[in-house]
């Protein structure tokens, strides 16, 4: 079975994928990525993916987004998602034109499991145990910057101005 195969089944199901599948999965993208520039998001989330990580790269920036947990929690329980097309939808920011039905196709919304209230609630206390010490690990190597707040439009003009000074003008035009 095909390891992307693998954690598919697990998110499916509402389960965080085991650390040894998405760590082969990632390590397998970034191995057929090493000549280009990349951004990962929510990946190493674990000590055990960030020194696989290690293996084959170094680290040029690493962000936290300190949100409230409160913020998180209400923000994932308000997602459903049309799983034919994988189209994302938020009750409070992008919700659908006809509650419950996909925009385009009219076919009903679900929530996934992991979306739920009490799934959410145990999924954000898991990652905050198992993120410290990769957190404590970027911030030893000074490559760790911490943002917090509630709101994008209030943190993204900060991210933009780090990664503004972390790119330069030969890879942004290299970019387009």
């Amino acid at each position: 079975m095909e390891v992307g195969d693998m954690a598919k089944q697990y998110i499916e199901k509402g389960l965080l994928v085991p650390d040894h599948v998405i760590t082969r999965l990632m390590m397998s993208e970034l191995e057929n990525r090493r000549s280009q520039p990349w951004l990962l998001d929510g990946f190493p989330r674990t000590l055990g993916q960030a020194e696989a990580l290690d293996k084959i790269c170094d680290l040029d920036l690493v962000i936290i987004l300190n949100i409230p947990f409160e913020t998180l929690k209400d923000r994932l329980s308000r997602r459903w998602i049309h799983p034919p097309s994988g189209r994302v939808y938020n009750l409070d920011f992008n919700p659908p034109q006809v509650p419950g039905t996909d925009d385009l196709t009219g076919e009903p919304l679900v929530q996934q499991e992991d979306d739920k209230p009490k799934a959410v609630a145990a999924r954000l206390r898991q990652y905050k145990d198992v993120a410290k010490p990769v957190i404590e690990l970027y911030k030893s190597r000074g490559v760790l910057h911490q943002f917090s707040g509630t709101e994008t439009n209030k943190i993204w003009p900060y991210v933009y101005t780090l990664f503004s000074n972390k790119i330069t003008p030969i890879q942004s035009k290299e970019a387009y």
